[in-house]
């Protein structure tokens, strides 16, 4: 396997003297080029990284999503990292993309000038059909006992060329500033733990993208909402089900 290199801090990191500092966590191991975020702190904490480690890239050449699509990490378009958390039980791990999700969108609402909305299980999207933003989620564990846990998120500030339905920030936004905001976030949501709350579900449901629309994935029908554990409920012939696994893929739409 290869690793990323270190570089010196970019142009939005370049007046921070200590970002670990200005994050509240133990470390931030910065790279120019890496093949994946994510590997790099499974990495890192098999090396015994602390909880709180924050890895950045400039880019990516192998960032992945779920079921291990594709995500465009081209230089400086957009924020590529993987916080490192080692949770003391897996409580809320199962719920754990959708509270991140819930969490961010009004966060990188901030950084937007259009609303940004939920799409089941992980992804953040504006103006209805551009993909913002997209959360990934892998545990480690020993035995019966949860090691540590490596949560990605990838954002796009500029949306990248000759990706269809890719969407973005405002073009001022800095990596530097949408770091500071959203890494208390993810910490916080780790710590919650428990099923969603129901402030988390009025929040999903006021950003839902999918409320009412039909789908072919992960069943045909309409979508109804999420329950507290994190499934999407869908109204079919059979009346309203809750799935838990998949992805949703609404009527007409190849994803």
């Amino acid at each position: 396997m290869t690793f990323g290199t270190f570089i010196a801090p970019d142009t939005t990191l370049h007046d921070v003297p200590d970002p670990a500092a200005m994050l509240g966590v133990p470390r931030v191991a910065r790279f120019s080029t890496v093949a994946s975020t994510m590997d790099e702190a499974h990495r890192l904490a098999e090396a015994g990284a602390p909880a709180g480690t924050v890895v950045l890239a400039d880019e990516q050449t192998a960032g992945r999503g779920r079921t291990g699509r594709q995500w465009v990490s081209n230089a400086r378009d957009g924020l590529w990292m993987t916080l490192l958390e080692r949770p003391a039980s897996p409580s809320g791990l199962d719920v754990l993309s959708l509270r991140l999700g819930i969490r961010l969108a009004p966060v990188l609402e901030t950084f937007s000038d259009t609303a940004v909305q939920v799409k089941w299980p992980n992804d953040l999207y504006v103006n209805g059909s551009r993909k913002l933003c997209g959360i990934l989620v892998e545990a480690r564990w020993r035995d019966e006992r949860i090691e540590w846990v490596a949560i990605g998120i990838g954002v796009n500030i500029c949306a990248p060329e000759g990706v269809p339905h890719a969407g973005g920030l405002r073009p001022t936004t800095r990596r530097r500033d949408l770091l500071a905001a959203i890494v208390p976030e993810i910490r916080d949501a780790v710590q919650a733990g428990g099923p969603l709350a129901p402030s988390e579900l009025a929040t999903f449901a006021a950003r839902d993208l999918g409320a009412g629309r039909r789908c072919s994935q992960p069943a045909v029908g309409v979508v109804r909402g999420i329950t507290p554990d994190g499934a999407l409920s869908v109204e079919g012939d059979a009346g309203v089900v809750d799935y838990r696994r998949g992805s949703l893929v609404f009527e007409g739409d190849t994803e």
